[in-house]
């Protein structure tokens, strides 16, 4: 027998949920793509980005998902030959570095584990090592979708500073964007990386570059192709040169919402609510894991995303559960990206479009599922999950 009958629940990092107004805002026909409604409206989306990021600097738009936003960010200021320094803390730190190298950049790598945030001293030395400035940026995942660490931006802005080095900050923000607190400015990014597909609440297929003078100083001494090119984009004299050919109309419609419902909502909100909601889940597999093997990726709570967690059950039975819940109970969980074996580890998404019920109800399923395996657990992970809600109310 089968409990999946109904209405399916993604708990994945991404595509996050989208919500039923965004989708209903694309469920139109094409729009004339010169002028009128959709060009007016593709003005205040630009602006909206911004207060998202909580920068007053530019911000540009791409067809394409947080791969291609990697790869535009590269391109701008970095040319083949030259030198990246980048902070890997999982899969998705070693991907950035991955592509670096397949666009002609050396990519220098400070590994830090898959458990835990960076050591910004060890950035800092790595800099003033480089004394004849060859690094050209510093690569950070502010969380990695993959281990689910978050890292600090201020102390790795801060050590760039302490070392004297030139390099750029260049962060990805894909999974953190609007979910952990995140201010571009305040924090020193130069360069932020940004997609549509998690805390926007949009389907994949937009991503977005933020990027101050600094790094457009050096990107204006660069040869980058027309269509890489943030220059253009972020100060369009014709509509269609915002996307570099023809705008992802129902994308933008989709998004317009989505930035309607966050901003109503409010950021500090928002980040409260991802939270509160965040450590519900903590707290049941700290339940679960006193009777139990379970545990949680990241051990110290400091260095955890609010968007998405990592687990930690051995002998292949994260991947029975993660299948069992999908097949059997209706609710998806994310596979164990990045680690090997993956099948010792699973992923529970809860950014974008969610709320209580919803995690609380993961925490229910989840615990159905290991009971009806006979995979071992402690008790009342679902009260201290709900202690949590309670408490963030």
């Amino acid at each position: 027998m089968t409990l999946a009958a109904g209405r399916h629940y993604l708990a994945i990092p991404g595509p996050s949920v989208m919500p039923d107004p965004v989708l209903a805002a694309m469920h139109r026909p094409a729009p004339n793509i010169y002028e009128g409604e959709l060009v007016d409206m593709t003005a205040t989306i630009a602006a909206d980005l911004k207060r998202i990021a909580v920068t007053e600097h530019q911000v540009a738009i791409y067809i394409a998902n947080g791969h291609g936003a990697w790869e535009a960010a590269l391109a701008n200021v970095c040319a083949p030959g030259e030198t990246v320094l980048c902070c890997v803390t999982g899969r998705f730190g070693e991907g950035w570095a991955e592509m670096a190298r397949g666009l002609g950049l050396v990519a220098e790598e400070i590994d830090f584990g898959l458990s835990s945030a960076l050591d910004a001293g060890r950035i800092e030395a790595a800099l003033r090592e480089d004394r004849a400035g060859r690094i050209r940026a510093v690569l950070v995942n502010h969380v990695d979708t993959a281990t689910t660490v978050r890292n600090d931006i201020a102390a790795v802005r801060a050590a760039i500073d302490a070392a004297g080095h030139p390099a750029l900050l260049m962060v990805d923000c894909i999974a953190s964007l609007g979910c952990d607190p995140f201010e571009m400015d305040a924090l020193g990014a130069d360069v932020v990386v940004a997609a549509s597909q998690k805390g926007l609440m949009t389907p994949p297929g937009l991503g977005f570059l933020f990027f101050n003078e600094r790094a457009d100083a050096v990107q204006r001494a660069n040869k980058v192709s027309g269509y890489w090119s943030w220059t253009v984009r972020a100060r369009p004299e014709m509509f269609y040169q915002f996307f570099g050919g023809t705008a992802p109309t129902h994308h933008l419609y989709g998004l317009r919402t989505a930035l309607d419902m966050l901003l109503a909502e409010g950021l500090e909100a928002i980040w409260h609510r991802h939270e509160v909601l965040s450590g519900a889940i903590w707290a049941a597999v700290d339940a679960w894991g006193q009777g139990g093997a379970m545990r949680l990726n990241v051990p110290r709570p400091e260095e955890r995303s609010f968007a998405v967690t990592s687990v930690h059950l051995p002998e292949g039975k994260a991947e029975e559960l993660r299948r069992f819940c999908s097949e059997r109970l209706g609710v998806t969980l994310g596979i164990g990206l990045g680690r090997d074996p993956g099948v010792d580890y699973l992923r529970v998404g809860h950014m974008g479009h969610v709320n209580a019920h919803m995690v609380l109800g993961v925490v229910g399923v989840m615990e159905a599922g290991m009971a009806a395996l006979s995979i071992p657990f402690g008790p009342g992970a679902g009260s201290a999950a709900a202690e949590v809600v309670a408490r963030g109310c």
